[in-house]
């Protein structure tokens, strides 16, 4: 399949990698999976498909991925929680791929998201001249993953209102579908292999709080910010170099300042430095995905305007950009951060803390 995509689903991205695990694999596969669970293990965590080496995908609790994996071989949903940022869509995708060769039956949850959305609709123009049947109905994510045997893919589920919410209560219960203006013909009973992965963000949870109801039909996961700041360096150096290749962006990555803003996302969000010094954290989502937006945001302009030098001045403006999009409070918090922590480093570590250090008048 053609690749020459701004982002290609995860089951193009990795094609070489799903088929030689597929090739490889000699574990017990739940019907209607394209892989076993040991082989999905190693698609997202890493590891060996016979001489080809798979690369770690999902950074976080290992033990996490194979509970994920064992709750869609049985009979319930997954519904994985956490602060925003913290790869819950990216986790999805990857599992959907993994065992079904499809990411990309979703469901984006809005305030608008309506029923049909979930479930089905219509081509109102068959529907007027052939009437109530099969042709004229438009399936929704759920219809194609119970008559296909496949995932689906429920994002920002609380962010749907309550009722549309509470649709997937029956289906998940039962695994039937019923379209009754195709009477007799309307029963769609769900292939093996079906299941729903949702994905909800904790700072949303009094949007549209989920009904005890439907929670009793998911196995919550909560997929946790990453706790090892060298870690999260190397996640905002790879993602930064992988979008850089798509962009066809041929600027080099820096690594210490990778570092240095890796130190910087952490701190803020744990509310205390390295030293022990206690410092405010911001109300704004202090994730990785954030880090990785400031860094390659960075990059890109050294890319099209400077000389493909990072340029210390401008992480810092699309830091202030990044941390203060959502409280005015926030900006003296990070004023605050720089008078202490970074001003700190700065006299004892000097070189890139030292420069950092003096983009402070840009805080504004």
């Amino acid at each position: 399949m053609e690749q020459n995509y701004i982002k290609p689903p995860v089951e193009v991205r990795y094609a070489d990698q799903l088929a030689a695990l597929a090739a490889a694999d000699t574990g017990k596969k739940p019907e209607n999976w394209r892989l076993s669970p040991k082989a999905v293990r190693t698609f997202i965590l890493g590891g060996k498909a016979g001489d080809v080496d798979i690369p770690r995908k999902f950074y976080g609790n290992d033990a996490l991925v194979e509970r994920c994996i064992i709750t869609l071989a049985g009979s319930r949903g997954l519904m994985l929680v956490g602060e925003p940022g913290t790869a819950k869509t990216m986790l999805s995708e990857l599992l959907s791929a993994a065992c079904c060769g499809v990411s990309t039956n979703t469901v984006q949850g809005t305030a608008g998201t309506t029923e049909d959305m979930i479930k089905y609709s219509w081509n109102y123009a068959l529907l007027l001249s052939k009437g109530p049947c099969r042709e004229a109905l438009v399936p929704s994510p759920l219809l194609v993953g119970m008559e296909k045997g496949i995932f689906a893919r429920f994002e920002e589920i609380t962010r749907t209102p309550a009722e549309i919410q509470d649709s997937l209560i029956s289906v998940m219960s039962d695994q039937i579908l019923n379209i009754p203006e195709l009477g007799d013909e309307g029963l769609v009973l769900a292939k093996p292999g079906f299941n729903i992965i949702g994905t909800a963000n904790t700072r949303d949870k009094g949007v549209n709080e989920m009904s005890g109801a439907l929670k009793r039909r998911f196995n919550f996961e909560t997929v946790m910010p990453i706790a090892d700041v060298h870690l999260e360096k190397e996640i905002i150096i790879r993602e930064a170099e992988d979008m850089a290749k798509a962009g066809h962006i041929d600027c080099p990555v820096d690594t210490d300042v990778a570092e240095l803003l890796a130190v910087t996302y952490h701190e803020l969000r744990e509310g205390k430095t390295a030293e022990g010094t206690i410092v405010d954290k911001p109300a704004a989502v202090m994730s990785t995905a954030e880090a990785v937006s400031v860094f390659y945001q960075t990059i890109s302009h050294s890319w099209y305007f400077g000389g493909g030098k990072t340029d210390l001045g401008l992480l810092t403006e699309n830091l202030v950009g990044a941390v203060c999009k959502e409280n005015k409070d926030d900006l003296e918090k990070l004023k605050a951060y720089f008078r202490t922590a970074v001003n700190a480093r700065a006299k004892k570590v000097g070189g890139v803390w030292k420069a950092y250090s003096e983009t402070a008048g840009l805080l504004r």
